[in-house]
Order: C-alpha cells, then structure tokens, then sequence
C-alpha cells in the first residue's frame, strides 16, 4: 500500500511539473483546448464548438431577405449515394440554388435552416470580401498598398493583396496536429493579435502561394486599423445588413472577455445565409440593382494569382467539373458554399467530416460527390 501511495504521489507531482511547464513556455492555451474538446467528448474542434467560446455578434437588419423556392422546391428524392455519404460524413445541411431559386435542401441530426454552425476557414472568404469593400469604401488604397502602413514593423515589401492570396512569406507554422502550434495556439489561445506580430517575412512575399492562417488574421488586423471598426461591426455594415441575411451570426473571439475575431475562421451561422456570399461573387459583388464590391476585385478574387497554383484566387479555392470552371469557400470539416457560374448553382454543405484528401490532393474528394449529387438533383426536378 505504501508503493502504492508513493506511486500516486510521484505522478501527481509530475503532473504538477508537466502543468508548471507549460504555463511557463507558454502553452497555457492546451489546457482550454482540452476544455472545449476532450472534455466535452471529441478530439478535436467541431461544428457546434462557438458555444465554448466568447462570440461578436453580427447583426442582420429587420429587412431579411428569403430565397425564393422554386416551383420544384424539394421535389426530387436524393440518390442512394446521397444519402450514404450524408451519414457517414454526418451532414448537417444540403443546400442547392439554381438561379438564384432553392431547388433542393435537406437537413439532418437536429439541425434545421436557420441553425448556426462552425463556418471554420470558410471565414478566410469573408475576409478577403471586407477586404474588397474596404478598397470601395476608400479606407484602403489597392491590393498593392503596404500592411507596414499599419504595421511598421514588416517591410514594406509584404502587401495586403499578399495576404488575401496566401503569399506572403511569413514564417507561420500552419500545421492542425500540433497541440505546440501557431495554429493550435490561434484557436484556443487569447491574444491572436500578439501571435501574429511576432511573425517575420522569411522568403519574398507576392513570389508563390502557400496557405497560411497567420495571412488572415494579419490581413483582419489590417481591416480593423483601417476601417476604425471590429470585423463584426464591418461585416455586419457591409454584407449582413444589405444582403438582408436571416439571422445574426456570431464570430469566435480571441479572449472569454473581449478582443479580436479569429479572422481566419470561425464564422457561425445558416446555409441559406452563407449562400448569400456565393450569390453576390456569382454576380460579380451586385445585389438587388447594387453594386456592393467591385466586379473587378471579384473576378480577380476567383481568378489563380499564379500560374503554378491554378487551385487559388483571393480568399477562394478553384477548380473545374466537368470542364466546367467553379470557385468555392471550404472549411476543414467539409464546409462548402461551391458556385459554378456557367450553370448560376450555388451548393452549400455543411457539417462534421470530409473525406480526408492525398498529398497530391488540392480538393477532398467529398467536393466533388456532392456536385455530381446536385446536378442528380436538378436533373430529377
């Protein structure tokens, strides 16, 4: 019995030892990381997970807009194969729009049409759209204006339109399976903003694409200092307001109590409002007779920047079907908003996995299920 207590008491304070060490390098942030996962039974971040977190709100205006139903709203019978990666990727919303009419949307385990959940990466979209507006609006010069207006301490040569992009050069570790890393410590840390500002430019900026979350805060910095407001505040000015969105969303916060948005992910809300940032790139930034982004920051954005990565634009992933060009939004779980311009579809899918891609791999394979499904879809309307 006493081995027994002696045993207990040496791990226990090697417990204690491990605890002190980490808070003393720095890695505090895993011990809320444990919270919000393991704690609440999952292995790591998921679609339901902004409840864990301090959110802004991005208020809508009292003038929603619907989507109008199409005469053959939700007539056809989803295909075998449909349903069968639905279950085993745990959808939780299935949406399709074909000219600007709602043809088809399903939703599952609970979840329902006006049911918020984590947009994760698909933020860096949205993003790279205040980024469009805040040219606009005239709060920043062009996509060639230097971040060190706002901070002096990178070179000049780094531009904003090199973070949009994803090629800025900077020394951002973008690795999800470090519990040690910049992108671990992004989610669950409380100061993303000090995070970012200890990063340096290591190789030329605006030469080639690597995807970086650090981008994307550092360019949501540059839009705060900017436009004077918070993200929330300018999303909600910009896109959630005019486009008459349903509902509020929310955006995950850096800190329980207040600070900056995860600009890099992490927006929570609907499909039926997510879709609305596919229809208004579909119509090259015009929205009900007004232009709201400049068409030709629009076709830039869904455009590759450079010809060795023809799988990215400016805040968007590309790519074809069927010889058919297509621009998408993606989060790390499978959250697609997929517009194919030549057909006016938007898909949106949302939920809990994705078919996990290869190395050679620029898209999950799972993108390209669901848009042979909706085209099945259409074809049964």
């Amino acid at each position: 019995m006493k081995k027994l207590f002696r045993f207990i008491g040496y791990f226990l304070g090697f417990l204690l030892l491990v605890v002190a060490l980490l808070y003393l390098l720095g890695y505090n942030y895993i011990f809320r990381g444990i919270e919000v996962t393991y704690l609440e039974g999952h292995s790591t971040a998921y679609i339901d997970d902004y409840t864990e977190f301090q959110n802004r709100k991005i208020a809508t205006s009292e003038a929603a807009q619907e989507w109008p139903e199409h005469v053959d709203y939700n007539n056809a019978t989803p295909t075998k194969e449909l349903q069968e990666i639905n279950e085993e990727l745990r959808t939780a919303a299935f949406l399709v729009i074909k000219n600007d009419s709602i043809w088809f949307e399903e939703y599952f385990k609970g979840y329902g049409k006006y049911s918020r959940t984590n947009s994760f990466s698909m933020a860096k979209s949205i993003v790279s759209a205040l980024l469009g507006k805040a040219m606009k609006d005239g709060h920043l010069e062009s996509l060639e204006q230097p971040v060190a207006d706002f901070f002096p301490q990178f070179d000049n040569s780094l531009k904003v339109g090199d973070l949009a992009s994803m090629a800025s050069g900077l020394n951002w570790n973008e690795n999800y399976y470090n519990p040690f890393g910049m992108t671990a410590e992004a989610y669950f840390g409380q100061d993303i903003r000090e995070l970012v500002l200890d990063l340096k430019v290591t190789e030329n900026p605006g030469k080639q694409f690597e995807y970086l979350s650090g981008n994307t805060i550092l360019l949501g910095m540059v839009i705060e200092k900017a436009t004077g407001r918070t993200l929330s505040e300018y999303l909600s000015e910009s896109f959630w307001k005019p486009l008459g969105m349903q509902k509020d969303a929310l955006w995950q916060l850096d800190s329980r109590e207040s600070g900056m948005e995860k600009a890099y992910c992490c927006i929570a809300s609907n499909a039926r409002d997510f879709a609305k940032i596919g229809r208004l790139y579909k119509d090259y930034g015009r929205w009900n007779g007004q232009q709201i982004l400049d068409s030709s920051y629009v076709a830039r954005s869904i455009a590759p920047r450079f010809e060795d990565s023809p799988q990215y634009g400016y805040g968007f992933w590309l790519s074809e079907y069927e010889d058919k060009d297509f621009f998408y939004m993606r989060g790390i779980l499978g959250q697609y908003v997929i517009i194919i311009p030549e057909d006016d579809l938007i898909i949106v899918r949302l939920g809990q996995k994705l078919i996990k891609k290869e190395e050679d791999q620029e898209h999950s394979p799972d993108l390209f299920i669901y848009i042979e499904e909706a085209y099945k879809i259409l074809e049964a309307g």
